[in-house]
């Protein structure tokens, strides 16, 4: 394996930008979201849940591969969002990451929407 591809380099594969519309909040992760980088992803949406924000969108239109570590972190802010009273709703997810929530079952769990501007508008 070229070491320079998933799973072989630390944190700087990742990047989460968050904002806030309307009553939700927008977090975007951009790269690899893997056992190494998924604490940049989990940190935002459980601070979104704690300061109120509990509908969370994840605009999943930059991500490029997601593993087992980072589905986990997915299903862990979809349990504490509804226990706030929202939810996750993912979006704009690339084949290679929709692949996985396939294989996995997953995407009977989330709201999944074709683009971010239809999770907005739902």
């Amino acid at each position: 394996m070229d070491r320079q591809t998933v799973g072989s380099t630390p944190r700087g594969r990742l990047r989460v930008d968050v904002r806030n519309e309307g009553s939700s909040a927008v977090v975007t992760p951009a790269g690899e979201l893997d056992h190494h980088t998924a604490d940049l992803l989990r940190e935002p949406l459980e601070e979104a849940v704690s300061q109120g924000r509990a509908r969370l969108v994840v605009d999943c239109s930059q991500l490029e591969f997601c593993d087992s570590t980072g589905l986990n972190v997915l299903l862990g802010a979809r349990l504490k969002a509804e226990a706030a009273g929202g939810g996750v709703h993912l979006a704009a997810m690339r084949s290679v990451v929709a692949r996985v929530f396939q294989i996995t079952g997953a995407e009977a769990v989330f709201t999944v929407h074709d683009s971010l501007e239809s999770a907005l508008a739902d």
